[in-house]
């Protein structure tokens, strides 16, 4: 977990978040839905945008360049890895979080019970 050589890059994400990220983050920091997530979190080769460890729960926001093929089957890929760890990855679109932050976290919700 959070391997050292991931450590610039965790930061980097971290200070160049996208909007939707920064919106949600307000919403899942400091124990809100009663966890504690952690943004930008390395997982063995990974680095997942939210993660909440104690539920074993990845939240991915994506934006519009994860509907080009490659990218889409990388993150197939990376899906299947981390969920081999026993994570459960969900994946928002940013769009979805800009629009309506409240039903995203109510889906999150859902997958934290």
């Amino acid at each position: 977990m959070n391997k050292p050589k991931q450590r610039l890059i965790r930061q980097f994400l971290r200070k160049t978040q996208t909007d939707a990220e920064i919106i949600l983050w307000q919403y899942l920091r400091g124990r809100e839905l009663g966890v504690k997530f952690a943004r930008q979190f390395g997982i063995e080769n990974y680095v997942a945008d939210f993660c909440c460890r104690k539920k074993k729960l990845n939240v991915e926001i994506d934006g519009d360049i994860h509907n080009i093929k490659d990218v889409k089957e990388n993150d197939e890929e990376r899906t299947k890895n981390l969920e081999s760890f026993g994570y459960k990855i969900i994946r928002f679109k940013n769009q979805e979080i800009l629009n309506d932050p409240e039903a995203i976290i109510n889906k999150i919700k859902t997958h934290l019970q």
